[in-house]
Protein backbone atom coordinates (compact mmCIF):
# COMPACT_ATOMS: atom_id res chain seq x y z
CA UNK A 1 0.00 0.00 0.00
CA UNK A 2 1.32 3.41 -0.97
CA UNK A 3 0.21 6.97 -0.36
CA UNK A 4 0.01 9.90 -2.75
CA UNK A 5 -0.22 13.31 -1.09
CA UNK A 6 -0.97 16.32 -3.27
CA UNK A 7 1.06 19.40 -2.45
CA UNK A 8 0.82 21.44 -5.63
CA UNK A 9 -1.69 24.15 -6.44
CA UNK A 10 -1.33 27.90 -6.11
CA UNK A 11 -3.28 28.48 -2.91
CA UNK A 12 -5.16 31.48 -4.30
CA UNK A 13 -7.70 31.44 -1.45
CA UNK A 14 -4.94 31.97 1.13
CA UNK A 15 -3.29 34.90 -0.57
CA UNK A 16 -1.33 36.98 0.33
CA UNK A 17 0.35 34.28 2.46
CA UNK A 18 0.79 31.97 -0.53
CA UNK A 19 2.42 34.57 -2.77
CA UNK A 20 5.67 33.67 -1.02
CA UNK A 21 5.16 30.07 0.06
CA UNK A 22 3.33 26.78 -0.37
CA UNK A 23 -0.15 26.65 1.17
CA UNK A 24 0.54 23.15 2.49
CA UNK A 25 3.42 24.52 4.59
CA UNK A 26 1.33 27.13 6.39
CA UNK A 27 1.45 25.98 10.04
CA UNK A 28 -1.44 24.80 12.15
CA UNK A 29 -0.48 24.66 15.85
CA UNK A 30 3.09 25.41 14.69
CA UNK A 31 3.29 22.39 12.37
CA UNK A 32 2.94 22.53 8.56
CA UNK A 33 -0.45 21.33 7.39
CA UNK A 34 1.24 18.84 5.05
CA UNK A 35 2.98 17.10 7.92
CA UNK A 36 -0.30 16.09 9.57
CA UNK A 37 -1.17 14.09 6.46
CA UNK A 38 2.24 12.40 6.40
CA UNK A 39 1.97 11.50 10.09
CA UNK A 40 -1.53 10.13 9.54
CA UNK A 41 -0.23 7.86 6.77
CA UNK A 42 2.62 6.55 8.91
CA UNK A 43 0.26 6.00 11.83
CA UNK A 44 -1.90 3.86 9.52
CA UNK A 45 1.15 1.80 8.53
CA UNK A 46 1.78 3.42 5.13
CA UNK A 47 5.42 4.51 4.88
CA UNK A 48 6.01 4.59 1.10
CA UNK A 49 4.75 8.07 0.29
CA UNK A 50 4.78 10.09 -2.92
CA UNK A 51 4.26 13.84 -2.71
CA UNK A 52 3.06 15.78 -5.76
CA UNK A 53 4.85 19.13 -6.00
CA UNK A 54 4.62 22.11 -8.34
CA UNK A 55 7.44 24.00 -10.08
CA UNK A 56 6.61 27.12 -8.03
CA UNK A 57 6.76 25.67 -4.51
CA UNK A 58 8.30 22.22 -4.93
CA UNK A 59 11.79 23.19 -3.78
CA UNK A 60 10.38 24.74 -0.60
CA UNK A 61 8.27 21.65 0.16
CA UNK A 62 11.28 19.36 -0.35
CA UNK A 63 13.60 21.51 1.76
CA UNK A 64 11.12 21.75 4.64
CA UNK A 65 9.86 18.16 4.62
CA UNK A 66 12.97 16.20 3.68
CA UNK A 67 13.30 12.56 2.69
CA UNK A 68 10.86 11.25 5.29
CA UNK A 69 13.31 10.17 7.99
CA UNK A 70 11.76 12.48 10.58
CA UNK A 71 8.42 10.71 10.07
CA UNK A 72 9.68 7.14 9.73
CA UNK A 73 8.74 7.16 6.05
CA UNK A 74 10.30 7.12 2.61
CA UNK A 75 9.21 10.15 0.59
CA UNK A 76 9.41 10.40 -3.20
CA UNK A 77 8.75 13.80 -4.78
CA UNK A 78 6.86 13.86 -8.08
CA UNK A 79 6.67 17.00 -10.19
CA UNK A 80 3.33 17.99 -11.72
CA UNK A 81 4.38 20.67 -14.18
CA UNK A 82 0.96 22.35 -14.30
CA UNK A 83 -2.24 22.30 -12.20
CA UNK A 84 -4.18 20.01 -14.53
CA UNK A 85 -6.44 18.19 -12.08
CA UNK A 86 -6.34 15.47 -9.43
CA UNK A 87 -6.53 12.67 -11.99
CA UNK A 88 -3.61 14.24 -13.84
CA UNK A 89 -1.63 14.12 -10.59
CA UNK A 90 -2.29 10.37 -10.36
CA UNK A 91 -1.26 10.03 -14.00
CA UNK A 92 2.12 11.69 -13.49
CA UNK A 93 2.66 9.52 -10.39
CA UNK A 94 2.16 6.25 -12.30
CA UNK A 95 5.85 5.32 -12.24
CA UNK A 96 5.86 5.67 -8.45
CA UNK A 97 2.51 3.94 -7.85
CA UNK A 98 2.92 1.02 -10.26
CA UNK A 99 0.31 -1.68 -9.61
CA UNK A 100 0.07 -0.93 -5.90
CA UNK A 101 -3.19 0.09 -4.26
CA UNK A 102 -2.89 3.54 -2.78
CA UNK A 103 -4.57 6.27 -0.78
CA UNK A 104 -4.70 9.75 -2.30
CA UNK A 105 -4.78 12.60 0.20
CA UNK A 106 -5.12 16.32 -0.48
CA UNK A 107 -2.25 17.96 1.37
CA UNK A 108 -4.21 21.00 2.56
CA UNK A 109 -6.93 18.89 4.20
CA UNK A 110 -7.06 17.76 7.82
CA UNK A 111 -9.09 14.84 9.15
CA UNK A 112 -9.38 13.70 12.73
CA UNK A 113 -6.37 11.62 13.69
CA UNK A 114 -6.99 7.87 13.66
CA UNK A 115 -9.81 7.92 11.11
CA UNK A 116 -7.53 6.95 8.21
CA UNK A 117 -6.59 3.60 9.79
CA UNK A 118 -10.25 2.64 10.09
CA UNK A 119 -11.06 3.43 6.46
CA UNK A 120 -7.88 1.75 5.21
CA UNK A 121 -9.01 -1.46 6.91
CA UNK A 122 -12.42 -1.14 5.24
CA UNK A 123 -10.77 -0.78 1.85
CA UNK A 124 -8.30 -3.65 2.18
CA UNK A 125 -10.67 -6.20 3.73
CA UNK A 126 -13.45 -5.63 1.19
CA UNK A 127 -11.07 -5.62 -1.81
CA UNK A 128 -12.76 -2.70 -3.51
CA UNK A 129 -11.71 -0.86 -6.65
CA UNK A 130 -12.31 2.49 -4.99
CA UNK A 131 -13.47 3.79 -1.65
CA UNK A 132 -14.35 7.44 -1.19
CA UNK A 133 -14.98 9.38 2.00
CA UNK A 134 -18.05 11.60 2.27
CA UNK A 135 -19.21 14.22 4.71
CA UNK A 136 -22.53 16.03 5.04
CA UNK A 137 -22.14 19.73 4.22
CA UNK A 138 -24.47 22.70 4.15
CA UNK A 139 -23.20 23.99 0.77
CA UNK A 140 -22.82 20.93 -1.49
CA UNK A 141 -22.66 23.03 -4.67
CA UNK A 142 -19.13 24.04 -3.64
CA UNK A 143 -17.87 20.42 -3.67
CA UNK A 144 -17.83 17.22 -5.61
CA UNK A 145 -21.03 15.45 -4.53
CA UNK A 146 -21.95 11.76 -4.41
CA UNK A 147 -25.24 9.94 -4.82
CA UNK A 148 -25.19 6.61 -2.97
CA UNK A 149 -27.66 3.78 -2.36
CA UNK A 150 -28.62 2.34 1.02
CA UNK A 151 -25.70 -0.14 0.98
CA UNK A 152 -23.08 2.56 0.48
CA UNK A 153 -22.52 1.80 -3.21
CA UNK A 154 -21.75 4.94 -5.18
CA UNK A 155 -24.18 5.55 -8.03
CA UNK A 156 -23.06 8.93 -9.33
CA UNK A 157 -20.49 11.67 -8.77
CA UNK A 158 -20.97 15.27 -9.85
CA UNK A 159 -18.35 18.01 -9.58
CA UNK A 160 -19.77 21.21 -8.02
CA UNK A 161 -23.37 20.66 -9.20
CA UNK A 162 -25.83 23.53 -9.53
CA UNK A 163 -28.59 21.21 -8.31
CA UNK A 164 -26.92 18.73 -5.92
CA UNK A 165 -28.39 15.19 -5.77
CA UNK A 166 -27.37 15.00 -2.09
CA UNK A 167 -25.51 16.94 0.59
CA UNK A 168 -22.69 14.37 0.72
CA UNK A 169 -19.45 16.04 -0.30
CA UNK A 170 -16.25 14.26 -1.22
CA UNK A 171 -13.62 14.60 1.48
CA UNK A 172 -10.09 14.92 0.10
CA UNK A 173 -9.20 11.27 0.82
CA UNK A 174 -9.58 8.47 -1.75
CA UNK A 175 -8.55 4.80 -1.77
CA UNK A 176 -7.85 3.16 -5.13
CA UNK A 177 -6.75 -0.14 -6.62
CA UNK A 178 -4.47 -0.05 -9.66
CA UNK A 179 -7.52 -0.14 -11.95
CA UNK A 180 -7.98 3.61 -11.48
CA UNK A 181 -5.15 4.13 -13.98
CA UNK A 182 -7.23 2.50 -16.73
CA UNK A 183 -10.14 4.79 -15.87
CA UNK A 184 -7.94 7.89 -16.01
CA UNK A 185 -6.67 6.82 -19.43
CA UNK A 186 -10.28 6.85 -20.70
CA UNK A 187 -11.37 10.32 -19.57
CA UNK A 188 -11.04 13.67 -21.29
CA UNK A 189 -10.31 17.09 -19.76
CA UNK A 190 -13.33 18.79 -18.22
CA UNK A 191 -14.74 22.16 -19.21
CA UNK A 192 -12.13 23.82 -17.00
CA UNK A 193 -9.36 21.95 -18.81
CA UNK A 194 -8.49 19.49 -16.05
CA UNK A 195 -8.56 15.72 -15.67
CA UNK A 196 -11.09 15.30 -12.88
CA UNK A 197 -10.79 12.45 -10.41
CA UNK A 198 -14.59 12.47 -10.17
CA UNK A 199 -14.77 11.64 -13.89
CA UNK A 200 -12.34 8.76 -13.42
CA UNK A 201 -14.35 7.36 -10.51
CA UNK A 202 -17.55 7.77 -12.53
CA UNK A 203 -15.88 5.74 -15.28
CA UNK A 204 -15.33 2.94 -12.75
CA UNK A 205 -18.99 3.14 -11.73
CA UNK A 206 -20.20 3.07 -15.34
CA UNK A 207 -18.11 -0.05 -15.94
CA UNK A 208 -19.64 -1.86 -12.96
CA UNK A 209 -16.53 -1.69 -10.81
CA UNK A 210 -16.75 -1.85 -7.03
CA UNK A 211 -16.95 1.74 -5.78
CA UNK A 212 -18.24 2.34 -2.28
CA UNK A 213 -18.42 5.24 0.14
CA UNK A 214 -17.95 5.68 3.86
CA UNK A 215 -19.23 8.65 5.76
CA UNK A 216 -16.71 10.55 7.87
CA UNK A 217 -18.06 11.28 11.33
CA UNK A 218 -14.96 12.96 12.77
CA UNK A 219 -13.96 16.46 11.83
CA UNK A 220 -12.65 17.37 8.41
CA UNK A 221 -11.31 20.72 7.29
CA UNK A 222 -10.12 22.09 3.98
CA UNK A 223 -7.63 24.70 5.17
CA UNK A 224 -7.66 26.65 1.92
CA UNK A 225 -9.24 29.76 3.49
CA UNK A 226 -8.23 31.90 6.46
CA UNK A 227 -11.22 31.06 8.64
CA UNK A 228 -10.78 27.33 7.96
CA UNK A 229 -7.10 27.64 8.87
CA UNK A 230 -8.02 29.27 12.18
CA UNK A 231 -10.66 26.62 12.87
CA UNK A 232 -8.10 23.88 12.18
CA UNK A 233 -5.70 25.58 14.58
CA UNK A 234 -8.45 25.68 17.22
CA UNK A 235 -9.34 22.01 16.78
CA UNK A 236 -5.74 20.78 16.89
CA UNK A 237 -4.95 22.82 20.00
CA UNK A 238 -8.22 21.83 21.67
CA UNK A 239 -7.82 18.12 20.93
CA UNK A 240 -4.14 17.26 21.09
CA UNK A 241 -2.12 19.92 22.92
CA UNK A 242 -0.32 18.90 26.12
CA UNK A 243 1.61 21.16 28.49
CA UNK A 244 5.37 21.40 27.81
CA UNK A 245 7.41 24.40 28.96
CA UNK A 246 11.04 24.53 27.79
CA UNK A 247 11.48 28.30 27.77
CA UNK A 248 11.64 30.85 30.60
CA UNK A 249 8.63 32.41 32.33
CA UNK A 250 9.47 35.17 34.81
CA UNK A 251 7.87 35.63 38.23
CA UNK A 252 5.52 38.34 36.94
CA UNK A 253 4.06 36.02 34.29
CA UNK A 254 1.73 33.06 34.32
CA UNK A 255 0.83 30.21 32.01
CA UNK A 256 -2.74 29.07 32.59
CA UNK A 257 -4.11 25.83 31.16
CA UNK A 258 -2.43 23.79 28.44
CA UNK A 259 0.53 25.74 27.11
CA UNK A 260 3.53 24.61 25.07
CA UNK A 261 6.65 26.76 24.82
CA UNK A 262 9.84 25.96 22.94
CA UNK A 263 13.43 26.22 24.08
CA UNK A 264 15.00 29.67 24.11
CA UNK A 265 11.69 31.52 24.43
CA UNK A 266 11.13 34.14 27.13
CA UNK A 267 7.88 35.38 28.64
CA UNK A 268 8.12 38.60 30.69
CA UNK A 269 5.28 40.24 32.62
CA UNK A 270 2.72 38.41 30.49
CA UNK A 271 -0.18 35.98 30.71
CA UNK A 272 -0.51 33.00 28.40
CA UNK A 273 -3.90 31.33 28.61
CA UNK A 274 -4.11 27.99 26.85
CA UNK A 275 -4.63 26.12 24.80
CA UNK A 276 -1.78 27.99 23.15
CA UNK A 277 1.58 27.13 21.64
CA UNK A 278 4.72 29.28 21.48
CA UNK A 279 7.66 28.18 19.36
CA UNK A 280 11.40 28.36 19.96
CA UNK A 281 13.35 31.58 20.55
CA UNK A 282 10.29 33.79 20.93
CA UNK A 283 10.19 36.94 23.06
CA UNK A 284 6.96 38.04 24.74
CA UNK A 285 6.78 41.08 27.02
CA UNK A 286 3.73 42.81 28.51
CA UNK A 287 1.41 40.55 26.52
CA UNK A 288 -1.81 38.65 26.90
CA UNK A 289 -1.79 35.53 24.73
CA UNK A 290 -5.31 34.17 24.68
CA UNK A 291 -6.70 30.73 23.90
CA UNK A 292 -6.26 29.14 20.48
CA UNK A 293 -3.19 31.15 19.58
CA UNK A 294 -0.13 29.69 17.85
CA UNK A 295 3.09 31.71 17.75
CA UNK A 296 5.86 30.30 15.56
CA UNK A 297 9.62 30.32 16.16
CA UNK A 298 11.62 33.55 16.41
CA UNK A 299 8.59 35.80 16.85
CA UNK A 300 8.60 38.93 19.02
CA UNK A 301 5.50 40.34 20.71
CA UNK A 302 5.58 43.39 22.99
CA UNK A 303 2.55 45.18 24.47
CA UNK A 304 0.25 42.87 22.52
CA UNK A 305 -3.15 41.34 23.29
CA UNK A 306 -3.98 38.49 20.90
CA UNK A 307 -6.17 35.40 20.79
CA UNK A 308 -7.58 32.85 18.32
CA UNK A 309 -4.83 33.74 15.86
CA UNK A 310 -1.83 32.27 14.05
CA UNK A 311 1.48 34.13 14.04
CA UNK A 312 4.05 32.78 11.57
CA UNK A 313 7.81 32.55 12.00
CA UNK A 314 9.81 35.70 12.61
CA UNK A 315 6.82 38.03 12.92
CA UNK A 316 7.03 41.13 15.11
CA UNK A 317 4.04 42.76 16.82
CA UNK A 318 4.69 45.78 19.03
CA UNK A 319 2.43 48.23 20.85
CA UNK A 320 -0.97 46.99 19.69
CA UNK A 321 -3.02 47.66 22.82
CA UNK A 322 -6.34 46.69 21.27
CA UNK A 323 -7.06 42.99 21.13
CA UNK A 324 -6.13 41.16 17.93
CA UNK A 325 -8.48 38.26 17.15
CA UNK A 326 -9.19 35.86 14.26
CA UNK A 327 -5.98 36.90 12.49
CA UNK A 328 -3.15 35.30 10.53
CA UNK A 329 0.17 37.17 10.61
CA UNK A 330 2.68 36.14 7.94
CA UNK A 331 6.35 35.26 8.22
CA UNK A 332 8.59 38.18 9.14
CA UNK A 333 5.63 40.57 9.08
CA UNK A 334 5.94 43.66 11.28
CA UNK A 335 2.88 45.13 12.93
CA UNK A 336 3.29 48.37 14.88
CA UNK A 337 1.06 51.22 15.96
CA UNK A 338 0.80 54.90 15.05
CA UNK A 339 -0.60 57.59 17.43
CA UNK A 340 -4.15 57.42 16.02
CA UNK A 341 -5.86 54.05 15.81
CA UNK A 342 -9.23 52.59 14.79
CA UNK A 343 -11.46 51.03 17.43
CA UNK A 344 -11.32 47.45 16.07
CA UNK A 345 -8.60 45.46 14.40
CA UNK A 346 -8.86 42.37 12.17
CA UNK A 347 -6.02 41.22 9.94
CA UNK A 348 -4.74 38.81 7.34
CA UNK A 349 -1.16 39.93 6.74
CA UNK A 350 1.20 38.32 4.23
CA UNK A 351 4.87 37.42 4.57
CA UNK A 352 7.44 40.25 4.77
CA UNK A 353 4.79 42.97 5.14
CA UNK A 354 5.37 46.01 7.33
CA UNK A 355 2.18 47.59 8.67
CA UNK A 356 1.81 50.90 10.50
CA UNK A 357 -1.61 51.66 11.93
CA UNK A 358 -2.88 55.26 11.90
Amino acid sequence: MKALILSGGKGTRLRPLTYTGAKQLVPVANKPILWYGIEEMVSAGITDIGIIISPETGAEVKAKTGNGDRFGAKITYILQDKPAGLAHAVKVALAFLGDSPFVMYLGDNLIQQGDLSYFLKQFTTQQQDALILLREVSNPSAFGVAKVDETGRVLQLIEKPKIPPSNLALVGVYFFSHIIHDAIACIQPSARGELEITDAIQCLIDNQKQVTACQLDGWWLDTGKKDDLLEANRLILDTYLTTEIFGEIDSQSQAIGRVQMGAGSKVINSTVRGPAVIGKNCYLENCFIGPYTSIADNSKLIDTDIEHSVVLEGAKIVGIHQRIIDSVIGQRAQLTVAPRRPKALRFMIGDDCQIELT
